[in-house]
């Protein structure tokens, strides 16, 4: 008499008629049920299309000056107005959504790479090294930000190139934080016990078995960093130490706006409107991503 072997939880699931879901899966589906997740997502990659086609979509020429059309009204040819220049309203807006956003994105994946970097060593090394780095990391986090990038660019310019360098340089010790104390929960499983028994290097136990594990907290640290990020360069630009006339950003164009308030009011209120909806764009889908790769959660 042949023994009968118990089914498994996949073909027990079939069975019943439903089929095992992976977590990606169940994150996914999380996600999609978070209606202000969704939106927040399709704006934001409108906002990114448009940032990468802004010569395509573009009517006019950002920097085109027209000093006899100046603050002129919304019309066919100019959809939302000219400034005090006479340049088209929405064409700079376009143009600006391309500096604002790309500052915020590639200074994150800066901070990513650093803090990363310096989470892992510390969390999976320890000792000495762990005592260092994250003393290292509590002092960063000890000195006002904000005066920090400040003093930075006043020293070493405004450049495009130097304020995505100087926001992702000074923005990691958040993500250092995140990646050390999951690089601790994992360290100790089974599977990289097992991968240092077989004699796996250093290097490839933390980078190919510990740190994609830490990938989902990183995504939402690296969403509500996005907006912090595009906060910053927005302030410096305002500040008049960010990215400088006449190349377009969100943060110059409200700037210059403010002293033609009664002017022409509606200047000011098109790259406030962008700089408030896409920080809180990105802070709805970092809540929505955190809740979706809980693993604690159901369903």
């Amino acid at each position: 008499m042949s023994e009968l072997a118990l089914p498994s939880a996949e073909s027990a699931g079939a069975l019943r008629g439903q089929p095992s879901r992976s977590f990606s899966a169940i994150a996914w589906r999380r996600f999609r049920r978070n209606r202000l997740a969704m939106l927040s997502a399709t704006v934001l990659i409108i906002l990114y299309v448009v940032a990468l086609f802004a010569p395509q979509i573009a009517p006019h020429d950002p920097n085109y000056v027209d000093i006899m059309n100046r603050h002129a009204e919304r019309s066919a040819e100019h959809r939302l107005g000219t400034d005090e220049n006479g340049r088209d309203e929405l064409s700079r807006l376009i143009y600006g959504a391309r500096i604002s956003m790309t500052v915020g994105f590639i200074s994150m994946v800066l901070a990513i790479a650093i803090g990363t970097l310096v989470g892992a060593l510390a969390g999976y090394l320890g000792g000495v090294v762990d005592s260092i780095l994250m003393r290292f990391t509590d002092g960063m986090l000890a000195i006002p930000y904000f005066f920090l990038v400040l003093i930075v660019v006043a020293v070493f310019g405004s450049s495009f190139r130097n304020i995505v360098i100087v926001i992702g340089v000074t923005s990691w010790m958040p993500v250092a934080r995140i990646v050390r104390s999951e690089v601790l929960r994992y360290k100790q499983q089974e599977f990289v016990v097992a991968a240092r028994s077989l004699g796996a290097p250093t290097h490839r136990v933390l980078f190919r078995h510990i740190i994609p594990h830490t990938v989902p907290s990183v995504i939402v640290a690296a969403t509500l960093g996005v907006a912090a990020a595009i906060l910053l360069e927005s302030a410096l630009s305002y500040l008049g130490l960010g990215i400088q006339p006449p190349t377009a950003s969100w943060g110059n164009m409200l700037s210059k706006s403010q002293a033609y308030l009664w002017e022409n009011p509606w200047l000011p209120v098109y790259p406030g409107a962008l700089i408030f909806i896409s920080v809180l764009a990105f802070n709805f889908l970092g809540d929505a991503l955190r809740d979706a790769l809980d693993p604690r959660l159901k369903g």
